[in-house]
């Protein structure tokens, strides 16, 4: 599809299926997302989040069996944190990151960027960046930007300068590309195709919207739904030998008949063949090789013209 200004994001060409290919022949790539932001608004995080019941336990008792269940099925998941939570938990950040695990960015206080004054992303961006880059000892290569239960849509929290920033800043990939279901570029300047890897996420697939949305205490509980969501969707991209992305929270998902139901999925996932459960990163990094920016992406002139009239 021809490039046209604040409509597209991509060039809107899918890779073909039998044109994808996983490190040592696997079948298809699965990738798991934790959320760990407790913020129930936009704002980001305030004191009552970090002092909700459900939050201290997702980090104790529900950490803990997040992180045996993925020891045992051979799971390697991104864990999407603010960089509050990684300042304020540094025992836990130690923990995930031992286990194998990669820690993401998802802002500093895991807010909305678009809730920010203007000019003030960009710092947002940086001191979260350096956040994490003292307490992990690296630069985040991913950066998520999760719908909060308030927002008024379930795509997630960019500004149109998101992208454009995080490719200035160095990152392989954001975590929230809703454009296609395998990996492609998220275009930030049509007229240079300057893009930046997005990885797919769809809130079908996300407990936010199935376990107490839009907020505790208020929603609706439909963990049923959910796990048919996930098996559904895991089958027809392992058919396929795509991509296949949840994200859950300990917080939600760490506990009871919810938590078995994440582990029904993962057992079951990875008792198939070929499954690469990789972080965001590592599948970042196999995309960037084998499908870099400079020969994926075909971006068509713009063929698009606005009218006095035009609703565009």
């Amino acid at each position: 599809m021809p490039w046209k200004d604040n409509y597209t994001t991509s060039d809107e060409i899918g890779m073909r299926d039998g044109s994808i290919v996983w490190p040592d022949g696997q079948q298809m790539a699965l990738g798991l997302t934790v959320n760990l932001n407790p913020a129930a608004k936009g704002t980001g995080i305030s004191a009552k989040d970090l002092a909700y019941p459900t939050w201290h336990f997702g980090l104790t008792e529900g950490l803990d069996a997040f992180l045996a269940l993925f020891a045992e099925t051979g799971v390697r998941a991104t864990f999407a944190t603010p960089a509050v939570v990684v300042e304020a938990y540094p025992d836990i950040i130690e923990r995930i990151l031992k286990a194998g695990h990669e820690v993401a960015a998802q802002g500093l206080y895991g807010e909305d960027p678009a809730s920010l004054a203007p000019g003030h992303e960009a710092e947002h961006m940086a001191r979260a960046t350096e956040v994490l880059t003292r307490a992990t000892g690296a630069a985040p290569k991913g950066w998520y930007a999760l719908s909060h239960p308030d927002d008024r849509a379930a795509t997630g929290c960019v500004t149109d300068d998101t992208v454009g920033l995080l490719k200035a800043k160095g990152y392989d990939y954001i975590g929230n590309g809703l454009a296609d279901d395998a990996p492609y570029y998220w275009v930030s300047n049509a007229e240079k195709a300057e893009a930046l890897l997005a990885l797919p996420y769809y809130y079908h697939f996300d407990d936010t919207f199935f376990l107490m949305f839009p907020r505790e205490g208020t929603g609706l509980e439909r963990p049923q739904a959910l796990l048919n969501n996930w098996r559904a969707e895991f089958r027809a991209q392992y058919r396929r030998g795509r991509y296949f992305n949840l994200c859950v929270s300990p917080a939600r998902s760490g506990w009871g008949h919810r938590f078995d139901n994440l582990a029904t999925l993962l057992r079951d996932a990875m008792a198939h063949p070929g499954v690469w459960a990789a972080t965001g990163a590592e599948i970042a990094a196999h995309w960037h090789a084998g499908y870099p920016a400079s020969e994926a992406l075909k971006l068509a002139p713009s063929i698009w013209q606005d009218y006095a009239d035009s609703l565009s």
